[in-house]
């Protein structure tokens, strides 16, 4: 080889010749070449009935045993015949236009993928419906150079042995529509409670949406995901008009979105267990990158701190006491009462109990870990909190006429309580002075520190000390774990491990813990709460609204060193989203309604007062 190049000097000796690089490109066409033939002969297509096996998800209670197992298939194949050809034209227009014609793959596709997850960088879409097959049928759903190099392969040979009716069928039948809903005639019943035969092109180009991410295109999932799939629908229907699957006549037919059915769930989900895997998917899907498509797919092992006994008691002390203290079909103002609780170990954040509502498969939204129901008095220790960081030793004190706190002398004033006696009924003209004095930034950092969500909190203004905030029970019971803990804050968590295919997911580390109050002020928080524990057993710490909240909401929620335990009340009608009063529930004795959250509390601790009998119904 003449190089570098003998009779030439300087750049030129070193730059190669044309005849060089010609050679130079040969070979490396020559190496590429080779290398597919290499792997096009070594890649066979595998059994698509043994890679397509479905398994369940397995939910596990803190003790090991199993609490349910979910994620059966839900799919339910169809001849092409049997799907609207309308859905048919949606999919390919969105999907694959060139369907017919192409050879099952896209160069431009792989390359692009292949670049991308070689950089680090996000995969972007491109696949064939041949493709997606594939990846469907006989692969993983791993973002890699190596499945995607197979899915490839695998597409080509597939397009030469398999019809294109046959694929388009197996593609539409294996596809993921959310929901739970495997191939498009399980999704035409999840959508819209009809055969996938008698979809109409407004409804099948919904689901044609959804192929591009259930989890940001299901109308149901948000004003968000409801925008994006009402974008998402109209671009499909315009898309088939462009390839010429629709006319623009037609096309002017469908101009209202058309909306889905209101999401249902399984009947194995029901009572509390539906809520306790809701509550852990959530954490899963937050701290491991988990999908909901991730899940459907099954076959992952998740336990969980969730105490089958703790969540059993809970559940009855709920019955109990409504059974008891409300009469719906008596009284109007029983009728929507609607309960949420839930229990934290404050020694490190585990969620061992939670009330979601009478049964999942029913009541869908969570009560035990919903926004939207103010807080009420509950929220005022984070503002004595916030005042005790300042300057300690203030519980027992009260506003003196001059406007300065000072120690308490002499017989208790009902005018001029003292801040550890207004945590309780009549004292909220207080806190809402010491909120302002202390700063409404400094209260909310506080109850943020101690496990309050930021956005769950309210705008500041005069009411923001005595509770317009709406947390979860999950997070009040959490927040008021800090004050057990001596003002070491734990996150909440739901699960402690998964395993798929043998192995353990990671990101599942127990949430690290973090200093949010002063030990003396958690102390003397604590200390101030006990006070308003009379009837309960020795060691209770708690709080609650008071009587002459005007907020719609009642709150009950205690502590001791080993459990915090968060519980709400307040009512609410089916797909209304304002509160109702809580004037007269429970009747004349139970304080519009404030008496049945301790009732609760008691009943599901063993150390509350013994429960009465209301004396009116």
């Amino acid at each position: 080889m003449d190089y570098p190049r003998a009779g030439r000097a300087g750049l030129w000796r070193w730059l190669p010749s044309w005849r060089q690089w010609l050679a130079a490109a040969s070979l490396s066409v020559l190496t590429v070449v080779a290398a597919f033939v290499a792997v096009y002969v070594s890649v066979d297509i595998p059994d698509e009935n043994a890679a397509a096996r479905r398994e369940a998800n397995v939910y596990y209670w803190s003790d090991g045993t199993q609490m349910v197992s979910t994620g059966e298939v839900n799919r339910q194949s169809v001849e092409l015949d049997r799907i609207a050809p309308a859905a048919v034209n949606a999919v390919i227009a969105a999907e694959n236009e060139t369907f017919y014609d192409d050879s099952g793959v896209s160069l431009k596709g792989l390359g692009r993928a292949v670049v991308g997850m070689a950089s680090g960088e996000e995969t972007q879409g491109g696949s064939t419906i041949t493709q997606q097959y594939v990846k469907n049928t006989y692969l993983s759903q791993d973002q890699t150079v190596t499945r995607k190099v197979k899915e490839f392969v695998i597409a080509l040979k597939v397009d030469r042995v398999k019809s294109k009716e046959e694929i388009l069928k197996g593609y539409l039948n294996s596809s993921w529509f959310g929901r739970g809903a495997n191939g498009i005639e399980a999704a035409a019943h999840a959508y819209y409670g009809i055969s996938a035969k008698d979809l109409d092109p407004s409804q099948g180009a919904l689901l044609a949406a959804l192929l591009k991410g259930a989890e940001l295109y299901d109308p149901a999932g948000g004003k968000s995901n409801h925008r994006r799939a009402v974008e998402r629908w109209a671009w499909v229907l315009d898309r088939q008009v462009d390839v010429g699957l629709m006319s623009e006549r037609e096309r002017a037919r469908y101009r209202t979105f058309p909306e889905p059915r209101r999401q249902s769930r399984s009947t194995s989900l029901g009572g509390q267990t539906g809520y306790l895997v809701d509550v852990a998917n959530k954490y899963l899907k937050q701290r491991t990158g988990l999908t909901d498509e991730d899940l459907a797919r099954g076959g992952h092992q998740i336990h969980t701190t969730f105490d089958k006994g703790k969540v059993r008691r809970l559940e009855r002390a709920v019955r109990g006491v409504l059974d008891r203290g409300t009469d719906p079909a008596r009284r109007a103002a029983d009728r929507h009462v609607q309960v949420g609780a839930a229990s934290v170990r404050p020694s490190d954040g585990a969620v061992v109990a939670l009330y979601g509502g009478p049964d999942a498969t029913e009541h869908f939204s969570n009560n035990a870990d919903t926004s939207g129901v103010p807080v009420g008095s509950a929220f005022k220790p984070f503002v004595l909190a916030a005042a005790l960081q300042r300057q300690s030793g203030l519980a027992g004190s009260r506003y003196a006429a001059d406007g300065s706190l000072r120690p308490a002398v002499g017989p208790p004033d009902p005018d001029r309580p003292t801040l550890r006696e207004a945590l309780y009924p009549g004292g909220n003209a207080t806190y809402v002075r010491l909120g302002k004095d202390v700063g409404y930034d400094e209260v909310r950092g506080t109850a943020v520190a101690a496990g309050l969500l930021p956005q769950s909190m309210a705008e500041p203004d005069s009411a923001f000390p005595v509770g317009t905030s709406t947390p979860s029970a999950i997070r009040m019971a959490t927040a008021y774990g800090t004050f057990a803990s001596g003002g070491t804050r734990h996150a909440p968590y739901s699960v402690t491990e998964v395993v798929k295919d043998g192995v353990s997911l990671p990101g599942l580390a127990r949430p690290a813990a973090g200093r949010a109050l002063d030990p003396e002020v958690a102390r003397e928080v604590a200390d101030a709460l006990r006070g308003g524990a009379e009837g309960f057993a020795p060691g209770v710490s708690a709080g609650r609204t008071g009587d002459q909240d005007r907020l719609r909401t009642a709150w009950f929620t205690g502590f001791t060193k080993d459990l915090s335990t968060a519980v709400t009340l307040f009512r609410l009608r089916p797909d209304e989203p304002r509160l109702l009063p809580l004037s007269g529930v429970g009747g004349e004795k139970s304080g519009r309604g404030n008496a049945l959250p301790p009732r609760i509390w008691g009943a599901y601790t063993g150390l509350g007062p013994k429960e009465r009998r209301p004396e009116s119904r």
